[in-house]
């Protein structure tokens, strides 16, 4: 990766768990949703506003348009543990951009799942898809990486 990352810390929470004493599928899902809103949205990253987003005007909102999880390896609920969450942006459209995720339950441990998620840009207010920005688009220049290194690409 050449740019910055997010990195930080979402909760453990014993609901987390499936039948099958491993994290569940969905869990999994939420933290990383967690993850993308702080970064997105509060993360202190030395803008006048938190996040991300700090020059996003307002009425813009990002929306999901796809999300691919890779699960490389079984999430186990560890007390007083957080899961460790590491973002950056991997590509950038012209209405568009791409984060990629690794989720990890050890600092030094590999990411047990890793993920892409598309995010679109809606004018909320015009009711039409909304062009990036040169303010924002140097926002997410600044965390501009690698893809996900997914299976089965590349």
């Amino acid at each position: 990766m050449s740019g910055e990352v997010f990195d930080c810390e979402i909760q453990v929470r014993l609901r987390d768990l499936n039948v099958g004493g491993h994290v569940d599928n969905v869990e999994i899902a939420r933290v990383i949703s967690e993850a993308r809103v702080l970064f997105l949205r509060y993360a202190d990253l030395g803008g006048e506003r938190p996040g991300l987003f700090s020059e996003l005007p307002a009425g813009v909102a990002e929306l999901v348009a796809s999300q691919t999880v890779e699960y490389r390896s079984e999430m186990f609920f560890s007390p007083f543990q957080p899961y460790l969450a590491r973002m950056w942006v991997s590509k950038i459209g012209r209405t568009s951009f791409t984060l990629g995720t690794e989720i990890r339950t050890a600092p030094d441990g590999p990411p047990a799942a890793l993920a892409e998620t598309v995010q679109v840009m809606r004018d909320t207010r015009a009711g039409q898809m909304w062009q990036i920005d040169e303010a924002n688009l140097a926002s997410f220049e600044r965390f501009l990486g690698a893809p996900v290194a997914l299976r089965g690409r590349g």
